[in-house]
């Protein structure tokens, strides 16, 4: 039997920092995201097919990290969707702009052989949305990813 990994490999949630709780949750409602009822004052779950999307106002997340607030610009950070084709990361772009995101790079053929675009939340967290033909989804839509 394997040795336990000392920290799991997974993801559990992804934490958002947000200017607006409201607008926030307003937003991904919007998208048709189902919220975790009975989350508490002061934050937001979101349920995906796989983590928990978090919504934290910015400053609260900065503090329990132990971080300055400041700052702003590029995140570092894209989240990404993957889905069934092309047409569905479209779609996907087009749902997102009329929750509220605004459009950041159309979807379009990638180097890579696939087709993505980029959106951004009403606080700037880059979302890609892409179609890889070389990783098939399973029945949850996650990603198969074929091994090396």
């Amino acid at each position: 039997m394997p040795t336990p990994l000392p920290l799991p490999a997974r993801v559990s949630l992804v934490t958002l920092g947000v200017a607006d709780l409201a607008r926030a949750t307003s937003f991904y409602r919007a998208l048709g995201w189902p919220l975790v009822e009975n989350a508490g004052d002061g934050v937001s779950f979101v349920r995906t097919g796989g983590a928990l999307l978090s919504l934290f106002p910015y400053r609260d997340l900065a503090h329990d990290a132990g971080v300055p607030a400041d700052g702003e610009g590029f995140r570092h950070v894209a989240l990404a969707i993957n889905v069934e084709s092309a047409q569905a990361v479209d779609r996907g772009l087009a749902a997102a702009v009329a929750a509220g995101a605004t459009p950041v790079k159309p979807g379009q053929q990638t180097f890579w052989g696939g087709y993505s675009g980029y959106f951004a939340d009403p606080d700037g967290h880059l979302w890609e949305v892409a179609h890889n033909p070389f990783w098939p989804l399973d029945a949850a839509g996650l990603p198969v990813i074929p091994e090396s």
